[in-house]
């Protein structure tokens, strides 16, 4: 999952209880921010718990479910290493459910299916066959759960105590998910227009979007930078550069390089604010904003983006944008961010006014590069001639960066881009 991934929610099952798993075999999706993943099982087996269902939001380190392998052993399928004293409690509940799978007579006459954990369960709690087969099971198929018999077990505890003396009917389990009030879907007025609900990562893209203006003091500064030597550099070099490295050359990972060295001269623009707090960041991480083919948008991370050269920038920025595009991006690759360059310029704009990826304080948009008419200044006097050119907008929190930080800071990265030297060796 990565260092920086505490949580996961779960998307869909692609497995049932009962269910053939092989190695390697994806066992269910998850969602993380916005990425979305699959879980392969280390073994294969039968799957013969869920311990979590569609929506539910998972640690990392928790165990997800149980498979029993062809040798009869269970093995918990866990989405990362955890402490030693949680793999002893699971172990410990693993072994407790390996015996019950070894005296399946005890449940031979039940018609019912019953997962090893919760029989292991009803077993030490003292839970009869025909407790067990009037459970009311949330499960696929009203299959009883390890919260269903849990819920049993506690409410039959609590009628216990409240009236020893009197002799009380088993309880139903209560149902682990209370009824939704279902939702009137929109009716169009005219009749002619489309109603589509947004998919989870629009809704979580319109929150954040949302949450960073409700928070943030946005300001921008704009500048116009002569881009020319940077145009005729590539050109000359992209072919050979393709040649030589596999990989295409395109103008990104030379803006990234300029915005790592002018993070460098200003690293107060390399923070985050936590209430009252300014947090100072060590690493300077760029986030390079990309467009889906569906529309939505994504922030693969470019870790340590000031100790890559042009060639490990290039790498890195193809790498992110190839897998983005293909859905390939893990978890990790979004996170810890501590500013980001978004290509406003891809679609044609000129320029744009980008909201800050929380909690960032930075976002930088690169518009479109276009030949114009500029003033060039030599030692023979003045001349008009035809030059590539493009705007830099820069968003800024105003609540911590003022404008004299949020100004030099886009100035700096123009005089980087407008000093490249054309004549700069691959």
């Amino acid at each position: 999952m990565g260092e920086s991934v505490a949580e996961a929610t779960i998307t869909n099952w692609l497995k049932e209880v009962g269910d053939k798993i092989e190695a390697d075999e994806a066992v269910l999706e998850i969602a993380t921010d916005k990425v979305d993943s699959e879980v392969p099982s280390e073994v294969s087996g039968i799957l013969v718990e869920q311990l979590f269902g569609k929506d539910d939001l998972v640690q990392v380190g928790q165990t997800i479910a149980i498979i029993e392998t062809e040798g009869g052993d269970l093995v918990s399928v866990v989405k990362q290493e955890v402490a030693p004293e949680v793999v002893a409690e699971v172990t410990k509940t693993v072994d407790a459910a390996k015996e019950s799978v070894a005296t399946p007579a005890d449940f031979s006459d039940s018609d019912k299916f019953f997962s090893p954990l919760v029989k292991n369960i009803a077993k030490e709690e003292g839970v009869s066959v025909p407790e067990l087969e009037m459970i009311s099971g949330t499960g696929k198929d009203g299959r009883v759960t390890k919260n269903d018999i849990l819920e049993y077990i506690k409410n039959r505890a609590d009628q216990a105590v409240a009236a020893p003396a009197k002799t009380v009917e088993p309880p139903k389990v209560a149902q682990a998910v209370a009824p939704v009030a279902q939702k009137a879907a929109p009716v169009s007025v005219s009749g002619g227009d489309e109603i589509i609900e947004m998919d989870r990562m629009r809704k979580l893209i319109a929150g954040y979007m949302v949450a960073s203006v409700q928070t943030s003091a946005h300001v921008q500064s704009f500048i116009e930078v002569d881009v020319t030597n940077i145009v005729k550099w590539r050109e000359k070099n992209k072919v050979a550069f393709e040649k030589r490295e596999g990989e295409k050359l395109t103008y990104t990972p030379i803006f990234m390089e300029a915005v790592a060295k002018a993070i460098k001269d200003y690293p107060g623009m390399n923070i985050s604010v936590d209430g009252d707090f300014i947090i100072k960041k060590k690493n300077i991480n760029l986030g390079m904003a990309a467009s889906l083919p569906n529309g939505n948008l994504i922030v693969p991370v470019i870790k340590n983006a000031d100790q890559l050269n042009l060639v490990g920038m290039a790498k890195a920025v193809n790498d992110l944008g190839g897998r983005a595009k293909a859905g390939k991006l893990k978890p990790d690759d979004t996170q810890g961010g501590t500013y980001t360059v978004t290509n406003v310029g891809t679609f044609g704009s000129v320029f744009g006014t980008p909201i800050l990826n929380q909690p960032q304080v930075g976002i930088l948009a690169l518009g479109a590069i276009r030949k114009m008419p500029a003033v060039i200044e030599t030692p023979e006097g003045d001349f008009i001639g035809i030059r590539q050119k493009m705007f830099l907008s820069h968003s800024y929190d105003h609540r911590v960066v003022d404008g004299a930080l949020g100004g030099s800071f886009v100035k700096r990265v123009a005089e980087y881009l407008e000093a490249f030297d054309v004549n700069r060796d691959l």
